[in-house]
């Protein structure tokens, strides 16, 4: 097997979305990169691969695993990198491996999975010839003010991550810069049992979560901004 940092997509809900491809990655590698060892030790465990060594890369480690990990490749080992779900790298750990990787010659692979923003975006009945991806806002100061009034004039579909319960007050801002009848999907535990996605005006999104308690991680995808109004003449 040829030495290679491997991204595995896993499944952002339903186990059932786990490729086989993904599956004989995970049991071929060396070493599993992963951001929980007790999550992804159950996921090895539901499809029969015998977990083999597991190492912490999250938020907080993933500076000090990057050395492990070109440590491992230099041996000739097969390192596969995974999520909690998701594609590695998307809102995950991942990003400083792949670059650290690449920039020490390391051969990189992806084996494709599921991905929570695509699913909202094919689900949203929203525009999906165009659209942006921004992750998660900034939760406070400057930064998350500038990122909402850019989102606000995008042509282009957005796509939002958002915690539950800040899912309200960022509802709140896109309507005091975007309007209240601007278009949005709220897509939520896709995947799972209580898949759901809500479609509707901004205003009415911002009554739907008084009405009804956020719950489960959400994708936010926005209609982009409207042409501006040509200049009279």
């Amino acid at each position: 097997m040829t030495a290679a940092l491997v991204l595995v997509g896993t499944p952002i809900g339903n186990l059932g979305d786990l490729t086989p491809r993904a599956a004989e990655e995970l049991g071929r590698a060396d070493v599993v990169a992963c951001e929980d060892t007790r999550r992804t030790g159950r996921l090895l465990a539901h499809i029969g691969v015998r977990a083999p060594s597991l190492l912490v890369v999250n938020d907080h480690t993933e500076p000090r695993a990057v050395a492990e990990v070109l440590e491992r490749l230099d041996r000739g080992q097969r390192v596969a990198l995974v999520s909690d779900a998701g594609m590695p790298g998307i809102s995950d750990p991942g990003e400083r491996l792949v670059a650290a990787a690449s920039a020490a010659g390391h051969r990189g692979e992806v084996v494709p999975g599921a991905s929570a923003a695509i699913a909202a975006v094919v689900a949203s009945g929203l525009p999906t010839g165009r659209f942006v991806f921004e992750g998660f806002l900034p939760r406070k100061g400057s930064g998350r003010k500038e990122r909402l009034a850019a989102l606000a004039a995008e042509p282009r579909t957005v796509v939002l991550y958002e915690a539950p319960h800040r899912l309200a007050r960022t509802l709140a801002d896109l309507v005091e810069l975007c309007g209240p009848t601007r278009r949005v999907a709220l897509a939520r535990e896709l995947t799972k049992l209580h898949e759901e996605v809500w479609r509707g005006s901004l205003a009415a999104a911002v009554e739907h979560c008084a009405d009804t308690e956020p719950r489960g991680e959400y994708v936010v995808v926005l209609d982009g901004a409207p042409a501006p109004e040509p200049a009279s003449e």
